[in-house]
């Protein structure tokens, strides 16, 4: 689907298992996709530059989100990772302007460079109680608050 820029909506069929590189590239119409459970990694720039994506749910089954995944998502106003998640890649939602939050589980182990650059209004939320040992500030470049320990309400 790369480039489909008539694309508005979909949903990825249940017997899909991964969403590959830049499967979704360049659909800057999409403003809505469903993911269905059973699907284990997104991609590199599996959604880059998908500027009308609004919300994206990642079920619990998404064990990595690829290099760029969600870049310049411009839309996405939030994004909860859900608790499979263990890792985060380079760049993941680098330039999604319009994200204000998003909720970093204690699964996640290891975290890309600029996973947050240019997300000029992101407050992150991660469940752990403090930096895990090894994490270096890379992948928030851009000095974004982070909540530690964040608990939902």
């Amino acid at each position: 689907f790369y480039n489909c820029r008539s694309l508005t909506d979909f949903t990825i069929p249940e017997s899909v298992t991964s969403i590959g590189n830049g499967a979704f590239y360049f659909c800057d119409n999409l403003t809505s996709i469903t993911i269905p459970t059973g699907v284990t990694r997104i991609e590199n720039y599996a959604f880059g530059d998908c500027h009308g994506l609004t919300s994206i749910t990642i079920p619990n089954s998404v064990t990595s989100i690829g290099v760029n995944a969600f870049q310049a998502c411009r839309s996405l106003t939030n994004v909860t990772i859900p608790n499979s998640v263990t890792s985060i890649e380079r760049g993941a939602f680098n330039n999604c302007s319009g994200l204000t939050s998003i909720t970093i589980p204690e699964s996640v182990t290891s975290m890309g460079e600029n996973a947050f650059v240019s997300c000029s209004k992101l407050t992150i939320n991660c469940k752990v109680a403090s930096k895990p040992e090894g994490w270096d500030d890379s992948w928030n470049s851009s000095d974004r608050p982070v909540v530690w320990g964040y608990s939902e309400q």
